[in-house]
């Protein structure tokens, strides 16, 4: 930490990091309880768009995580956020199970596109709704641009390819909200009361998790669970403060040297 300032908050990654689906990675209950006994506050940052808050919060507690919904920054979130601040009535490409994040928002004659994870609305349908929507000048925002992401049964492609693929139609850029976005890791540290180099980011993500963190001045660690594949770590510059096999092994490095 030669240089920084004391560590005072952790952001963590959920899918992948603390849980696979229904699954909790081994030890990452009792490593959450240890960290939060530590001086450091805990935020857990996602970009899951596959389910509502609420939702996500449910799953968690039935894996016997600890936590709280006010603890849970989701790029859904930053959506909403960036949707009020431009007034657009917005055409919803999510999944129903995340709608109710996004109650209260005028979705009537939508003049704006935002993407998101939707399996069950990636039809040519739907995509041509919005690529046409797109060329008669409405703004294509990005809820993230994940490549793909670990489901129990394997990878899986995430909303990456399909804004992308619209991007490429329309020749036009999204507006991109959630990770590896700066102003996605510096609202989420808003309301910590700290600055980016006084926290660190765990994640599975080498792009998004960590290199986005890094790129906005925290510290990240990358952990070998989720959607790591080999090598991940040598895909992002400057590489990750840390690559360990877990999480709880990253709580163990920050307990035994960042504190």
């Amino acid at each position: 930490m030669a240089g920084r300032r004391a560590l005072k908050a952790v952001l963590i990654d959920l899918s992948g990091t603390l849980h696979i689906e229904d699954t909790a990675v081994p030890g990452a209950q009792e490593a959450l309880n240890r960290l939060r006994q530590a001086s450091v506050a805990v935020k857990f940052v996602t970009n899951t768009t596959k389910e509502s808050k609420r939702n996500l919060l449910e799953r968690l507690q039935n894996l016997n995580f600890d936590l709280q919904e006010k603890e849970i920054f989701t790029s859904l979130s930053a959506a909403r956020s960036l949707l009020e601040q431009r007034q657009h009535r917005p055409l919803l490409l999510v999944e129903d199970s995340a709608l109710e994040d996004f109650t209260g928002i005028d979705t009537s004659e939508p003049n704006a596109i935002v993407i998101g994870l939707a399996p069950d609305h990636f039809n040519y349908q739907t995509l041509n709704k919005a690529f046409r929507m797109i060329l008669d000048g409405a703004p294509l925002i990005a809820i993230h641009k994940a490549r793909y992401y670990k489901r129990k049964d394997g990878l899986a492609l995430g909303p990456g390819p399909f804004v992308t693929g619209l991007e490429y139609a329309t020749d036009c850029k999204a507006t991109v909200v959630g990770k590896p976005e700066k102003t996605f890791f510096t609202q989420a540290l808003s309301d910590l009361g700290c600055c980016p180099d006084e926290a660190v980011m765990i994640g599975d993500d080498a792009r998004d998790d960590v290199g986005g963190a890094q790129n906005a001045g925290m510290l990240g660690i990358l952990v070998r669970t989720g959607k790591y594949r080999e090598g991940d770590e040598n895909k992002i510059s400057p590489p990750p403060h840390l690559t360990c096999d877990s999480f709880p092994d990253a709580v163990e490095h920050i307990l035994k040297n960042l504190l």
